[in-house]
C-alpha cells in the first residue's frame, strides 16, 4: 500500500460511515469513522518514507502497525504539531474534536455505540473548519 491508497481508504471509510449513520447503523458507523482517521494518519506516515530507505527501528514499526490513534499520531510526527497548532490558533473546537477521536480504538468494533456517539465522532472528523480530517489533510 502507498500514501494515495491510504488517502483513498480514509475517504472511502468515512463515506461508508456516513451511509451507515444515515441508516441508523451506529455501531458500524462509529467503528468506520475511527478507521478512516487511522488510514489518514497512515497516509501521513507513508509521506515520511523514502524509496530505498532502510526500515525504521522496531519500536517505530510497532507503532505504525497498531490501530491506536495516539500511537499513529506520534509515528506520523504530528503530536507536537497538533498541540502547537491548537495553542497558536486557540482552537478549542479542534481540541475537543481530537479528544473525541483519540478515544476511538480497534476494540470499538466489539462494542455498541449510541446514535449520539456515532454522530459526535463523525462530526468531529468531518467539520470543515475544526474537523480532524481537515487538519490531517493539510499534512498528508
Amino acid at each position: 500500500m502507498n500514501r494515495q491508497d491510504f488517502r483513498d481508504l480514509a475517504l472511502i471509510r468515512l463515506e461508508e460511515a456516513r451511509v451507515l449513520l444515515n441508516n441508523k447503523k451506529y455501531d458500524g458507523a462509529y467503528y468506520l469513522c475511527g478507521y478512516s482517521i487511522e488510514c489518514a494518519l497512515k497516509a501521513c506516515i507513508a509521506k515520511m518514507t523514502r524509496e530505498y530507505e532502510f526500515p525504521p527501528k522496531r519500536n517505530v514499526i510497532d507503532m505504525i502497525y497498531k490501530h491506536e490513534i495516539s500511537s499513529l499520531i506520534k509515528a506520523a510526527g504530528l503530536e507536537k504539531k497538533l498541540d502547537d497548532f491548537i495553542k497558536e490558533k486557540n482552537d478549542k473546537k479542534l481540541e475537543r474534536n481530537w479528544s473525541n477521536v483519540i478515544r476511538w480504538n480497534e476494540e470499538s468494533r466489539y462494542t455498541t455505540h449510541s446514535q449520539k456517539e456515532a454522530k459526535d465522532l463523525y462530526n468531529a472528523i468531518t467539520n470543515k473548519k475544526h474537523g480532524v480530517l481537515a487538519w490531517i489533510k493539510h499534512r498528508w
